[in-house]
């Protein structure tokens, strides 16, 4: 089931605080980035993250979910109102999560 664009203005809205988040639409989904990152998505209208360490540290108890059939488990962010948490989560994600690999250019 596709998510609906006012979850994701939703979720873009409690990352207002967050420096550089942007989006790419996917399927039907979103794909959530921090600082040129990705960091997570929003699919089935749930907002799920990376299972890097600072993301289970910062929410030792998020259950685990998968985004869709064939894909790895990633955290359910269950405290999206608190727009001081998102802040701190997507920072800490961004600085352990390694730089996006450049797109060799096609011949």
């Amino acid at each position: 089931m596709p998510s609906k664009r006012e979850y994701l203005d939703f979720v873009l809205e409690q990352l207002s605080e967050t420096d550089d988040i942007s989006y790419r639409a996917m399927m039907g989904e979103y794909i959530i980035y921090c600082k040129g990152k990705v960091v997570g998505g929003i699919y089935d209208d749930r907002f799920l993250v990376k299972p890097v360490k600072s993301a289970m540290e910062l929410m030792p108890d998020a259950p685990f979910e998968i985004p869709y059939d064939g894909a790895k488990e990633m955290l359910l962010v269950e405290d999206i109102e608190n727009k001081e948490f998102l802040k701190k989560l997507l920072e800490a994600m961004t600085d352990e999560l390694p730089q996006p690999k450049k797109k060799k250019p096609k011949a």
